[in-house]
């Protein structure tokens, strides 16, 4: 092609580079670039900067001198600035220094962050959640928990104070920076404690300040650096809230019990600094020694008494009443009742002391027993029944049991308990007292006497006895037969049906009535098992043959009813 079509041709890209380069000379200025100016006037709150193109561009002077940066530039200054656009509206550039100190101040804090280095900073102003920083010209958030170790209220103090920070994250692309200040002094402050730490040695007493107060203990500041007393280092005795010992701004006297040199915890004592009372404790306090004590605390298992200050004994809840088993220890004493204990165990090792309360006081079986003997009759009311007897409710609030075999002489005592209900008054005997198991026993049938024991005695060996016949009174006429007693003693007995004649004609319960008496024939008597039976068919039966033996028998002639027409008249004439 010649010269003059290649003059027609539209310029390239390179071409227009160039003449670019023609027209802005050496200083090349491109939009979105830092560039150096020269400030040519100061015009009231702006200064005009000359950056080597055809219009001058305006920047603010508070971007110079804003949060405590440099002072104001004069006319004359070189300046780097940030160029936005080469011309705007109204033909200027418009160009900003807070934008160049950013990606100046970008470019830095990337390095920081990498190289895990702290950053200078101000916070200067508070937003939601935090407070932004500017650091150098790039504006970061700090997060409200990042401000300080513990929750500050006020931070006004520091607003506007050049300080350190810690850069957590950084976020180019969408121009995201946090950072902390409570990373550097948590820095600083380990290497503090670290160094104090050092310098400090279990078993040396040294003085502090009471910094905090907790349920557990009290921070105590040993000069930079806190320990912990524990609320049981207080002191010997029962502390049940440090607050009733301390108070926050207290200067005291501590002993470093223990110092855990990987994690900076100091473990404090007090009480390490008095004589310990437990020392020679068991020749102090003797076992069955009585002593006089205040009760200092009352838990669901006992109540703890504080004999002197520094020792303190437990009272189990079964060592508290002789009576009262199953009730809570608040029920028997009350916090700060005064009392009297005795010395049950001494344990100087586990720096334990049981103590008793009961003992203090009568056993109130010991006293039943003294004022009512084995045979002495009492009285009291039925507090319960059970599958195996009443129990009854007796003086000293102790409580006496009559089985169900002393509740009736005659009658199964399943059958006898029914007679009674809970709250019923019952009389009793006393059958026997065992105080060391705390159970009294008694019986109600026992105060009527024992039937057995007032039988009559009959036979040849003065016995009422097996064989022997006796009268009996009809108490009770049933199918089954007759309920009897013996006439002349308290003896019971139920003849059976096929027990009332010798022929199963009469052997009906219908032919007796009640109040009636009838001669029967003893079969079975036991004074040992207490059993009585007695039969009206065995006593015609033994009649029958004795009139046999005496007046002969069938095969000799004579009818049964002539025997038995004499037997009868023989009975009656003796």
């Amino acid at each position: 092609m010649s010269s003059a079509s290649n003059a027609g041709m539209s310029p390239s890209r390179d071409d227009f580079a160039a003449l670019l380069a023609e027209s802005y000379g050496e200083n090349e200025a491109f939009e979105g670039s830092v560039v150096k100016g020269r400030v040519v006037a100061i015009e009231k709150d702006v200064a005009v900067i000359d950056i080597g193109l055809k219009t001058e561009g305006r920047v603010a002077l508070k971007e110079f001198t804003g949060h405590g940066r440099d002072p104001a530039p004069a006319v004359g200054d070189e300046v780097e600035v940030y160029l936005e656009r080469v011309e705007n509206a109204l033909g200027e550039a418009v160009i900003s220094r807070d934008k160049a100190r950013r990606e100046e101040s970008w470019v830095k804090l990337e390095k920081a962050f990498e190289a895990n280095e702290k950053v200078d900073g101000v916070i200067f102003n508070q937003v939601k959640g935090g407070f932004t920083v500017d650091l150098d010209g790039a504006v970061a958030f700090l997060p409200r928990s990042q401000v300080d170790i513990r929750p500050i209220r006020d931070v006004t103090p520091l607003l506007g104070v050049p300080q350190p920070f810690q850069i957590l994250k950084m976020d180019r692309r969408r121009g995201n920076i946090v950072v902390s200040r409570r990373t550097v002094l948590e820095e600083s402050r380990a290497e503090q404690r670290h160094e104090i730490v050092a310098n400090l040695e279990e078993g040396v007493t040294i003085e502090g300040v009471v910094k905090n107060i907790t349920d557990y203990g009290a921070f105590v500041d040993l000069g930079g650096i806190d320990g912990l007393l524990h609320v049981t280092d207080i002191a010997w005795r029962r502390v049940n809230h440090p607050s009733e010992v301390l108070n926050i701004g207290q200067t005291v006297k501590v002993k470093i019990i223990k110092i855990n040199h990987e994690t900076h915890r100091i473990s404090l004592g007090m009480k390490q600094l008095l004589d310990d009372p437990w020392q020679g404790i068991e020749a102090k306090y003797p076992i069955e020694s009585r002593f006089h004590g205040r009760v200092t605390n009352i838990t669901d298992y006992g109540a703890f008494v504080e004999l002197e200050p520094g020792i303190e004994g437990l009272i189990h809840v079964s060592e508290m009443s002789w009576t009262k088993k199953n009730v809570h220890p608040g029920k028997i004493v009350s916090t700060s009742q005064e009392v009297d204990v005795q010395v049950l165990e001494v344990d100087s090792v586990k720096r334990r002391i049981s103590l008793g309360l009961k003992q203090t006081l009568q056993n109130p079986w010991e006293a039943f027993a003294e004022k009512h003997p084995v045979g002495s009759d009492v009285e009291g009311e039925v507090k319960n029944k059970t599958e195996f007897g009443l129990f009854i409710g007796l003086d000293g609030d102790v409580d006496g049991m009559v089985h169900l075999s002393d509740l009736d002489w005659n009658r199964p005592g399943e059958q006898a308990i029914e007679d009674y209900k809970k709250g019923d008054v019952v009389h009793a005997r006393v059958l026997d007292v065992d105080v060391e198991k705390e159970r009294i026993s008694l019986g109600v049938k026992q105060l009527g006497g024992d039937p057995f024991a007032s039988a009559p005695t009959t036979g040849e060996d003065g016995e009422l006895k097996k064989g022997a016949i006796v009268t009996c009174e009809i108490l009770e006429v049933k199918d089954g037969g007759l309920e009897v007693k013996i006439v002349g003693s308290d003896l019971q007995a139920f003849i059976k049906r096929n027990e009332l004649a010798r022929d199963r004609a009469d052997q009906r319960p219908d032919r007796f009535a009640v109040g009636e008496k009838v001669d029967a024939r003893v079969t079975l008597f036991d004074r040992k098992a207490r059993k009585v039976a007695v039969s009206i068919k065995a006593l015609e039966v033994a009649e029958e043959k004795e009139a046999i033996a005496q007046y002969g028998s069938a095969d000799s002639g004579a009818s049964l009813g002539d025997i038995l027409g004499a037997a009868l008249k023989a009975r009656e004439t003796k």
